[in-house]
């Protein structure tokens, strides 16, 4: 899978960590930046990194900062993400199940180094439920 990723400074160093791991998973990694932890202007590198996957470019995305919150809020201002924001295994695995989102917004300062390793295994690894829940949502449609 292609993928593309990008950064804040606050982000820096997860992003390198889930590189390698992409990397040994096989997939080709396409990196938006930032290339260190020197102060940066986040939009910068993270609508890039979103119009990456909208335009087909790659198929997932991953976006990091020192929250996630602001990266999210900027990938999703690009029509075609769906970009959602995860602290944990459940949130990563609702997101691709329920959401079909094809950016991860994660958070340094909010999730350690190796649950974030697992939240991106894990939503790399679930496929969207697709019918199943757009039959419920129908069912309760007026």
């Amino acid at each position: 899978m292609r993928i593309a990723i990008g950064s804040d400074h606050a982000g820096f160093a997860y992003k390198e960590e889930i590189k390698a791991l992409l990397a040994s998973l096989g997939h080709e990694v396409r990196d938006f930046g930032t290339h260190s932890e020197a102060p940066v202007d986040y939009p910068a590198f993270i609508r890039p990194t979103a119009e990456a996957v909208a335009r087909g470019e790659c198929e997932r995305g991953i976006v990091l900062g020192g929250s996630g919150n602001g990266e999210a809020m900027v990938a999703n201002k690009v029509r075609g993400v769906r970009c959602a924001l995860c602290w944990n295994l459940e949130t990563a695995r609702w997101a691709r199940e329920h959401n079909d989102a094809n950016v991860l917004a994660l958070g340094e300062r909010t999730v350690p180094l190796d649950l974030a390793l697992q939240i991106v295994r894990l939503w790399l690894q679930t496929g969207f439920a697709g019918g199943r829940h757009l039959a419920r949502v129908r069912a309760i449609e007026p």
